[in-house]
This record gives C-alpha cells, structure tokens and sequence, in this order.
C-alpha cells in the first residue's frame, strides 16, 4: 500500500512539472499554463486548486503553493501539498519538460477503504525530492471517469512517460482508521528512496525503517499491536504488470506479467498486548507475476458488498470462486521467511524456515523447517513439514460449494478433496509420548499419492521409520517390556499401483521391520480390476469389485527376535522353560496342520516349512501363493473368515526356511 501511495504520490509530484512548459518566462504565462492544467481536472468532475505561482528567470526555478485536487473517483482520492519548487526547468522540445530537481513539501493523501467496513487511509510526508525530472509538457486530455480503476490506469500511464534518477522521503506517516477489526493504526516509514524510473519500470525501492501501532477489536476483545521492519528492498518493478490487470481489454491474456523481481526486508517484529512477540530476521520473495485473464481488479471490485451489507450465499459462493481466481492469476517464483522466533502464553518455539512457490493457483511446496517448541507434555521438535501440490483455488472453490449449511457434501464432492493436495512429507519429529516422560520419534514419513481415476489416486506410496517407547501400562505391549523392549523401531514401505491396460492392481512395495522382532517383504496382487472400482460412487464401486480376481502372492518373514520374545511369555503361561514350550507349541502345529491339511500336500509342506521357522531362531520364512485358476477376489475374502483351508486351496503354496 506504501508503494502504491508513494507512486500516486510521486505522480503527482512529478505531473506538476507537466503543468509548465520553459517557453512561459514570464510570470503571467507560467500562472495561465498551472491554471490551464488544474482546470483540466476539474473539467472531469475533480476539484483542484493552487496558491501563488512565481517564476525564477536567474535560476529557472517555479514555485507553486497551496495545491489541493480531490479526484471524480468513487471513493475520491484527495492530494494537498503544501508547495512544490522546481528548479533548473528546460524545455527540450515542445512536447518534454526537465527539471534538475522538484520538491514537494507537506503532503497529505487521503482515500477512503470500499468495502463493508468502510475507513480510511491517509498518508503524510513533510518533504519528496526528485531528481533529474523528465516528462511530458502537459498532461494528457481524458474522459471524465468517477472510476477508481481508470484513475489508477491514467496515472500509471502518466508514470510510463517520465523519467528520474531518483525519488526520495526521509519520512512518511500514515494512518488507517476503521478498516475491518483495525480500529485505528499508524505508520512511520524513513529512508524511502525509489531509483531508476524510466518507461515505467523502477531500478529499485527502498525503505530502510517502518514502525508501526494498530488497535484491533475482534470477537469483543480489544488489542493492540506493534513492530518494525527494516531493511525492506525491492528491485525491478514493472508498472506495465498492474497496467494490465487494469485493463479490461487484457482480460484473455493469460501470459504472465512480472511485477517485481526480488523483494527481501528484515528483521521484522511484532508484538501484541496479549502477550505474543514474534521475529522473522528475513523474508525474500522473488519473481512476483500477474495474469490478466485471472486477475482482473475491476471484476473484483465490482462483487465487494456496500458497506454495512451482508453477501448472500450465492454471493459469498462467487467471491470465493473470484478469490480462487486471484490466486490462479498470481505467481511467485520462490518465498522464504528464515529464522521465526516467538513467544507466547504457551512458551516459546522456533522455526529455521518456511517456504513456498506459487503458480495457477497450486502451491508447489509448502514447507516449514526446524520448528523447535512445547508442548503441555513436553517439548516438540520437527526438522522439516510439507505439502506437496497444495490446489489452494481448488480449496477455495470446494469451500464454497460446502458453504451451504443446508446442503452437506455429498460423499463424492468430500472425496473431490484428496486431489487438492499430492503428498506429505515429514522429517526429525520428536514429541512426548503420553506421560512416559519418553519421546516418540518420526525420522522420516512421506506419503505420494496420484495417477487419479476421478477423485480417488490409483497410485500410491507410503514411506516411514519411526521409533516409539513401549507403554508398560498397556496390556498389550506390557508382554513386550518384560521381555526387554523398551521401544518399537518400525520402518514400513507401502506402494499400490494399478495399471489400466492390464487391470492389474499390486501391492508393491511391501516392507517391513520392527527393531528386534521380525522383518517382512511382500507382493500382493489383484487381475482384472475394472476402472469402475475406483468410483466415488460406493454401489458402482462395489458393482465394480464384483469382476476382482486374486493374483499371486509373495511373503517373505525373516526373525529377527520376535519368536524368542514369543515363546518366552509361552513359557511363562505354562511354567516351563522356553525351550519346552517352543517343542510342544511346534509338535501340537505339526500334528493339527497335518490332520487340518491332509488332503493337500502344499498346505502339508507349508505346515512343515513354518515348524522349521520356528524351531530356532534367525530363521527365515518364503511363501509363494499361484492361483490354480480364476479366484473371485470377494468370494476368496469371505472363505477366509469361514474356512481358511479351503480359501487357501485355491493356489498352488511354495514354501521355503534358511538362515
């Protein structure tokens, strides 16, 4: 906002050398060409006036006091200065004027807030400085407009045609009142200096300090913010980038403008009345775009509510969907904020890092790193958090469809969600375990999903190693610590595919390992899986599930404790050593397989080959299953709950041990 008020104000400043061309030397002429332009403005339904002119031949310096212009705009823009001088003024041709320097000293610009809430914003600045001035003679004739929009495209039509080596504020203050929970608000800029303006374009932007207070009141709750930026620094601006989202001729260019090239400021602080201080000791934004075709302002404007009313639903719904489309109209090459600091009523946390990308309205990657914090039970570290493709115009625009209370979604519009984002990843995370005192660790976890049949992903991959302490009050892992565990170390490795050409459907890979109990590998894989599982419909996809049919299957179970922890607590229950339990648990297996399974010697072999695995330890397990024929995948599933044997003499069972 600064800018854009700094600019109208540069504008304005620099314009008012288009007031005078170098022929007038005398006094008479150059008060007719000032009168001649400030009527030019209030011929298009604005208001302006002026002081004394005087005119110095020795020095070729113009002096103008007392300027005053309020805009036809709604809602108006209103520009007083108390005097503008400038010096060494030429001519060199009819059309141009120059000047060595311009000075504007005390102005004041002022423009109410549209919106429902209303306010006001107002700038002011005790003195602008501008050097080696260039521009037209006079300022172009135009319609009178009371649009705001066409107010902001003449005058950066009118910036596109000057030139200055620099334009520099020692000060600006600003005050915005009643602007949504803003109460009121004030701000201090120093060091303003834009260098470089030419065609449009400026070089760079400067502001070496901001200061600022506000009072907010939300929810019946009064507070009151402070804090400071520094350091802020832009390079590259384009004025033709905002020219364009101006324009409503552009509104099918989809080609992207830049804006701004690199953007970087900080530290910045801030603190609040409740009891919250934050620090951010840098931000960098680079490479801002716009779209014209998504991103045209006086569309937008035009669905804000009038102040005091409240949108329908209907357009409440449109407004998200015009947001959805703000932000399919922006891009910014990367943006970064390093080193966040904080400290609030829960205690203090830290973060290394936060970044993201943006481009169609789809955040690349979302991303935070080394968040260091508390929690009620302890601390809470994570070395870095992402999502990957975050749809945030396709978020908005299923908020709005949800937006109706008497409407919930429908399964299938809920499930519409899951492609709005295509992963998480998480890293280092520690955080207390219940009240054990002990932490749990996420070394890694990332989880992709994609290749989409409608909402639902036919494709994806679960990745994660993690360690837990075992819970000596839970029944069920209290076995577990009696037999020297203390923590579970798992590390999993889960992907599903289907391929459409085949309609075949794998459960690959299939890995896994609990530290100090087993590890396991599989391959599980379904025939003719029609596209109509993948249904949002539940009675089509089950229709669907009908055509399954079960494809081969590869297990593969390697010891590496679990048995022994096993036949321990066995051995406890019976009240022998863990030997004589191991012997008699195997015999009674063999014995009941055997009678279980006579009638099919693989099930017999599968039989044997699992005693073996568990009469010593370390041992390896290898079991294939081929179907002998086609299995319907639902008919296999309920045999398994009735009779597993008979389930499993469907397929052909390889077995193997070894170390």
């Amino acid at each position: 906002m600064v800018k854009t008020l700094m600019g109208l104000a540069a504008v304005v400043v620099i314009a008012v050398g288009g007031f005078f061309g170098f022929e007038f030397y005398t006094q008479h002429r150059i008060a007719g060409e000032v009168e001649a332009a400030f009527e030019q403005i209030r011929a298009g339904g604005g208001k302006a006036s002026h002081g004394k002119v005087s005119f110095d031949l020795r020095s070729r310096t113009v002096r103008i006091a007392d300027i005053a212009t309020e805009s036809a705009t709604q809602p108006p823009v209103s520009v007083k200065i108390a005097g503008v001088t400038a010096a060494g003024v030429s001519q060199p041709d009819t059309a141009r004027f120059s000047a060595d320097s311009i000075e504007a000293t005390g102005t004041e610009v002022s423009v109410d807030i549209a919106g429902p809430t209303g306010g006001r914003v107002t700038y002011k600045t005790p003195q602008i400085v501008v050097k080696d001035y260039s521009g037209p003679a006079s300022l172009p004739v135009r319609p009178a407009s009371a649009s705001l929009v066409e107010a902001y495209r003449s005058a950066l039509e009118q910036f596109a045609t000057v030139s200055a080596s620099s334009i520099t504020a020692p000060t600006m203050v600003g005050t915005i009142n009643n602007f949504g929970t803003v109460t009121s608000a004030d701000f201090t800029y120093t060091g303003i200096a834009l260098r470089e303006i030419r065609n449009g374009k400026i070089a760079s932007m400067q502001i070496e300090h901001n200061a600022f207070t506000a009072n907010t009141q939300q929810a019946g709750k009064a507070d009151k913010l402070s804090g400071e930026i520094v350091n802020f620094a832009s390079r590259d601006f384009d004025a033709a980038a905002i020219a364009a989202i101006l324009d409503p001729q552009k509104a099918n260019d989809d080609k992207y403008y830049r804006v701004y090239g690199q953007t970087t400021a900080g530290p910045y602080t801030i603190t609040s009345g409740q009891g919250l201080r934050m620090r951010i000791d840098g931000m960098t934004v680079d490479d801002i775009s716009v779209r014209p075709s998504r991103l045209q302002l006086p569309a937008l404007l035009a669905l804000m509510p009038a102040a005091g009313a409240t949108p329908t639903p209907a357009q409440a719904r449109e407004m998200m969907d015009k947001m959805a489309n703000i932000y399919e109209g922006m891009r910014v090459g990367t943006a970064e904020m390093r080193d966040i600091s904080a400290d609030t009523p829960e205690g203090p946390f830290k973060l290394a890092a936060v970044r993201f990308n943006l481009e169609n309205g789809k955040v690349g990657e979302f991303a935070i790193e080394g968040l260091d914090g508390r929690s009620p039970k302890g601390p809470v570290k994570v070395g870095r958090f992402a999502l990957k493709s975050l749809d945030i115009a396709g978020l908005l625009r299923m908020v709005a469809q949800f937006s109706n209370p008497g409407q919930p979604p429908s399964p299938d519009k809920a499930l519409a969600l899951i492609p709005l984002i295509e992963g998480v990843e998480l890293k280092g995370l520690m955080a207390p375990f219940k009240n054990t005192g002990k932490p749990v660790n996420i070394d890694a976890f990332s989880l992709d999903w994609g290749q989409f049949v409608g909402p639902i992903p036919s494709k994806a991959r679960l990745t994660m190693k993690m360690s837990a302490p075992f819970d000596a009050s839970d029944p069920g892992q209290k076995v577990l610590v009696a037999g020297g565990l203390d923590r579970a170390a798992v590390d999993l490795d889960l992907g599903a595919a289907w391929t459409e050409a085949s309609g075949a459907f794998a459960l690959e890979p299939v890995a896994l390992e609990i530290g100090g109990l087993l590890k396991a590998s599989a391959r599980v894989s379904l025939a003719n899986v029609p596209k109509g599982v993948f249904s949002a419909d539940p009675a089509k996809a089950i229709a669907a599930a009908a055509q399954l049919e079960a494809g081969a299957v590869e297990l593969t179970v390697r010891d590496t404790g679990g048995v022994d922890l096993a036949f321990a607590q066995y051995a406890r229950t019976l009240a022998v050593s863990r030997d004589a339990a191991r012997r008699r648990f195997v015999d009674e297996m063999r014995a009941n397989g055997e009678k279980a399974a006579a009638d099919n010697p693989d099930m017999v072999a599968a039989v044997h080959a699992l005693a073996r695995f568990l009469e010593g330890p370390g041992q390896t397990l290898i079991i294939k299953l081929t179907p002998r024929a086609k299995v319907p995948a639902l008919q296999l599933i309920q045999l398994l709950k009735t009779d597993p044997v008979i389930a499993l003499s469907q397929f052909r069972i390889e077995t193997s041990t070894g170390l």
